[in-house]
């Protein structure tokens, strides 16, 4: 029998300045209370995906702590960037994160299975962007592949929350384009939003989660709000006969 494979991801860490709060928390407890969580019950996971927003605003001592922090994760992981975080401070703390042509992503096959992470990330804008390059980098990554599960920061898709369906991806009819041309990708997987959101967008399933730190509220219309739902990470399970997502809360110790 084929192997399940099995995918966490985690995402919009917002991390701070060691010691430093935001929206009334501590992301970097968060964190820590995450990835005791992430080892208790998930240290056979096939890969950790955090799916960007690593920091809140690219400090370097958040990169720098979030390196230590990793150090004690049991299983393999592997990092994306989100609109908050910078790809030259995460390269100091990580280097090799980033590839010749400077952005940070991957194809990693996993059994039947292969995780593309896209990178959606364009310095001096909050809404996603494709530029050509990426275009192409990601129309070789999905050659060749049977099954493909897509990671990105900045959903493609609009899901109802006008203060955030602004920032989505901005370029998401040049990704269905490619994604049509191979018709080999069964989900995507996003960030970005600090909710738990899915549907379906082109034909595909779609899932969206929770932030480590803090949420965003269920607003239907009006300007952003936050919201203090507790934080959350998804449970990938991808078999012969299909793809189940849970999403799970963990606990934190200034809950």
């Amino acid at each position: 029998m084929r192997k399940t494979c099995k995918i966490i991801q985690v995402s919009d860490l917002h991390l701070v300045s060691p010691g430093g709060m935001l929206q009334g928390s501590d992301p970097l407890a968060r964190l820590e209370d995450c990835l005791a969580d992430l080892n208790r019950h998930h240290a056979d996971a096939d890969l950790v995906v955090f799916s960007g927003d690593l920091t809140d605003d690219g400090e370097p001592a958040a990169y720098a702590a979030l390196a230590t922090r990793l150090t004690a994760l049991k299983a393999p992981w592997r990092l994306m960037m989100g609109n908050h975080d910078d790809r030259a401070a995460s390269a100091a703390a990580f280097p090799g994160v980033a590839g010749a042509d400077g952005f940070v992503q991957a194809a990693i096959d996993l059994g039947d299975w292969r995780a593309v992470l896209l990178d959606t990330h364009e310095p001096g804008h909050v809404e996603g962007r494709l530029c050509a390059a990426r275009l192409d980098w990601l129309d070789a990554a999905l050659a060749g592949a049977s099954n493909v599960l897509i990671f990105l920061h900045h959903p493609p898709v609009a899901i109802g929350i006008p203060s955030l369906d602004n920032s989505r991806l901005a370029e998401a009819d040049r990704l269905a384009a490619v994604l049509r041309r191979h018709g080999n990708v069964r989900h995507l997987f996003a960030g970005h939003v600090h909710r738990l959101a899915s549907g379906l967008w082109e034909g595909l399933p779609f899932a969206t989660v929770r932030s480590t730190n803090h949420q965003s509220a269920l607003a239907f219309s009006g300007p952003h709000r936050v919201s203090f739902e507790p934080p959350a990470y998804a449970v990938i399970l991808a078999g012969q006969d299909g793809i189940a997502v849970h999403q799970q809360e963990f606990p934190c110790r200034d809950r």
